[in-house]
């Protein structure tokens, strides 16, 4: 760290929390751990935590949106525009998934704790799952030359695979999140195919697809 500078410190006690954060959830469950445990286990004074967070909720939010953007960096940078966008997807999962798979400890805060914060836990989670569906949406709809997925049809799809992430949570097998990317390309597929078999059979009227 670079003691000369202060936007390094805050930085890293930041870092800390969220690392603190994590722990605690993962030893006792958001509802039972208090700002205590946070800093005990980010080895940060509690005024430290007020520098940065006026609740535990907004530093669990915090942590959730933090760690969410690291794992959908990772998805857009695997992107390779010259591939199919079958094989785009494909890699994207991979690589979104076993970014999340790399820290088994934070799964239960971005899957199920997230959950209990109200509005604002919501929110968050309501943002990342638009930005994973909107990643589909211009990959294929940009290959097909058309609006075959649609948002709808795009979050089911995001709500399909956070149930099978749920599923590994629940398991205890969270360090296997990157197994589901096989299967959550399959269903994008057989979504994107449905849409496209009812895309060709729709009415004709006068020689022209009724759109």
């Amino acid at each position: 760290m670079d003691a000369s500078n202060p936007n390094s410190e805050a930085t890293e006690h930041r870092q800390r929390l969220f690392d603190g954060m994590a722990r605690a959830v993962a030893a006792k469950g958001y509802g039972t751990i208090t700002i205590a445990d946070i800093v005990r286990e980010a080895c940060v004074s509690r005024r430290t935590f007020y520098e940065h967070f006026d609740t535990k909720a907004d530093c669990l939010i915090a942590l959730y949106e933090s760690a969410s953007r690291y794992a959908l960096n990772a998805l857009r940078s695997s992107i390779d525009p010259a591939r199919t966008w079958q094989a785009q997807v494909d890699e994207a999962m991979a690589a979104y998934l076993g970014c999340l798979a790399g820290n088994p400890m934070l799964m239960r805060t971005l899957f199920i704790e997230i959950l209990g914060l109200g509005a604002g836990g919501l929110a968050a989670r309501r943002g990342v799952n638009l930005e994973i569906a909107e990643f589909m949406l211009k990959i294929i709809n940009a290959a097909e030359g058309a609006a075959v997925l649609t948002p709808d049809m795009a979050m089911a799809v995001v709500g399909g695979i956070n149930e099978l992430a749920l599923q590994l949570i629940e398991q205890d097998r969270a360090q296997d999140m990157k197994q589901i990317a096989s299967a959550a390309g399959a269903l994008l597929r057989a979504v994107v195919n449905a849409a496209l078999v009812d895309t060709a059979t729709l009415p004709r009227e006068n020689g022209c697809s009724i759109q």
